[in-house]
């Protein structure tokens, strides 16, 4: 069973990698929509609190730096 921290994690990215991913589709801006998915998917395949959050915010900070 999954800690709260983790569903917490689970939950807050994989709705801002989705809405990201409805926004960058609209705009036609591919890159930041790979990262949306990668943002929606990859808190099934990492079981660690610290590394659940490390990578989200890098991939939220991925997805400010590369806004074209």
């Amino acid at each position: 069973m999954p800690s709260p921290a983790n569903l917490f994690a689970l939950i807050v990215f994989s709705v801002v990698g989705f809405a990201m991913f409805g926004y960058a589709r609209q705009q036609g801006r591919w890159k930041m929509a790979g990262i949306a998915v990668a943002m929606m998917v990859y808190p099934y395949f990492v079981d660690q609190t610290w590394l659940l959050y490390t990578i989200g915010l890098a991939l939220c900070t991925a997805m400010f730096l590369i806004r074209e």
